[in-house]
């Protein structure tokens, strides 16, 4: 199955700066590992050290996140779209009490 990865500014630096890519895979580990053989610098930054995929990375099937559905094993249809979206934290800085 042909599938569309979405990928985010953020992580666009180990992908040659493309805003997608295009590989196969049944299901969304299959995809995600074919994505990261094209483009093997971004593995570290979706992946941890044991291999699960890290918690602040959400990918969603669709607009499904797959947490939600079968997780890595989310079955995929050809045509779809994985969009792999990071996790942002952060906020105003406080200065004496009052917001910047």
């Amino acid at each position: 199955m042909a599938v569309t990865v979405l990928i985010p500014t953020a992580l666009r630096v180990f992908t040659g700066r493309q805003a997608e890519v295009i590989v196969e895979g049944c299901n969304v580990g299959e995809a995600l590992k074919a994505f990261t053989d094209v483009h093997p610098d971004v593995r570290q930054h979706l992946y941890d050290e044991k291999g699960d995929l890290r918690s602040f990375i959400n990918v969603y099937v669709g607009e499904t996140n797959i947490r939600n559905a079968g997780g890595q094993a989310t079955p995929l249809e050809n045509g779809e779209t994985l969009t792999l979206v990071p996790a942002i934290a952060g906020g105003a800085a406080r200065i004496r009490g009052n917001s910047l």
